[in-house]
């Protein structure tokens, strides 16, 4: 018999947990933390000092059980497989086939409910052949499920930042809690007057083009380590965001990685930040859970299981599966323009690295406002060695 979704907090046991960005946007929607797994070094000194007085495991395959009280699993599996800045092996690669140890441990407790995250690219990829994975093993279960692609803007941060979130549960229907808001597609706005951000690490594929926010925060690069994106300054400044303002643009306190840095490593805030899980859009999950249930108003279309997946779905054991046709914005929270939320001063970008971004992007075809290149040429001009010093904006 379905249940009606608790008004109470779940408590929650996460696994892949990084720097817990789904832990404390739940905890920002009342939900609590029992128990905490995550491998990276660096991550676990982040949680150790933000979650002091939870338990941390480190690897999830030395894991036996959960905790009995868990009502919620959470797993922001390994992506590095699934996503198009890795090897796109699939859902069976040695990271993201981590995704097995969350069935293991389902299958040795019956949790209610569970929360899994990842890239959207893994909808696509090998058509559809992680989400048939995924989805088969949790109906297998006995879970209902659904998903939908939610884009981190939506809740007034200025990245565009698309993560698949995916509710299922042995008691209730997700998709009653999961698609009773949305706001419609985001307005498509101007670049002049506007700070643009974009991956300087690109230039011949793509741009990460993105008007007043930047393009998805990462914890990798085509160059192989991890890097921020640049920004286009109305005044034509070329720079890279502080990381302080990065952990920000995930809805992290300032300095929220901070206990990383001890590691010497100097790019591993960034990974962490850029491996993360927005902390707003995990409070609006966890607003989801526990709202009263509302059945769909949309009429819910089946979809052909063998090709690309789309932005958002439903399904249940023996019911089929189906799509619904909703936007990646729930909500659309009044945003702060990029120049202004940014409370750092922005690095300029270096003389060879943008003497390698404007060279591949003249050697392509991409599309760009033409005053975007005349700005890329003298801001090249402006750090050339020989030039003088170029002070942070």
């Amino acid at each position: 018999m379905q249940k009606t979704p608790p008004v109470n907090p779940l408590k929650v046991s996460a696994l892949f947990a990084g720097i817990g960005g789904v832990e404390l946007g739940l905890a920002r929607s009342g939900h609590e933390t029992r128990l905490l797994c995550e491998w990276d070094p660096s991550a676990q000194s982040v949680l150790k000092h933000q979650f002091g007085n939870i338990p941390l495991v480190g690897d999830v395959r030395d894991l036996d059980n959960l905790p009995k009280e868990t009502e919620l699993l959470t797993a922001g599996f390994p992506c590095q497989d699934l996503s198009q800045a890795g090897k796109t092996v699939g859902i069976t690669g040695g990271r993201s086939g981590l995704v097995g140890e969350v069935f293991r441990l389902l299958e040795r407790h019956e949790t209610p409910h569970v929360l899994l995250e990842n890239v959207p690219f893994m909808l696509q990829l090998d058509k559809g052949a992680a989400m048939r994975h995924i989805t088969s093993r949790l109906e297998n279960l006995g879970y209902s499920w659904a998903y939908r692609v939610v884009d981190s803007r939506a809740f007034g941060l200025p990245q565009r930042r698309q993560r698949v979130f995916l509710l299922a549960s042995r008691e209730w229907k997700p998709e009653e809690l999961l698609f009773q808001e949305d706001a419609g597609d985001y307005e498509i706005i101007d670049h002049r007057g506007r700070a643009c951000g974009f991956y300087w690490t690109e230039g011949v594929r793509g741009l990460g083009w993105a008007v007043d926010a930047v393009p998805t925060l990462k914890g990798g690069s085509t160059i192989g380590i991890p890097s921020p994106p640049a920004i286009w300054f109305p005044s034509g400044l070329i720079a890279t965001p502080d990381i302080r303002d990065a952990e920000r643009m995930q809805g992290f306190p300032t300095d929220w990685t901070l206990p990383a840095a001890t590691s010497g490593n100097r790019n591993s805030r960034w990974k962490l930040v850029g491996n993360a899980v927005t902390v707003n859009t995990a409070e609006w999950i966890g607003s989801c859970l526990i709202r009263k249930p509302q059945v769909p108003t949309l009429l819910p279309l089946p979809f052909d299981t063998f090709r690309s997946w789309p932005k958002a779905a439903f399904g249940a054991p023996g019911e089929g599966r189906f799509e619904m046709q909703v936007s990646m914005f729930p909500r659309h929270r009044k945003r702060v323009p990029l120049e202004r939320f940014l409370k750092y001063s922005p690095v300029p970008l270096s003389h060879r690295a943008v003497s390698g971004f404007t060279s591949r992007l003249l050697s392509g075809s991409l599309n760009y406002p033409d005053e975007f290149m005349e700005d890329l040429i003298r801001h090249k001009e402006k750090m050339a060695p020989s030039a003088p010093a170029m002070p942070a904006a």
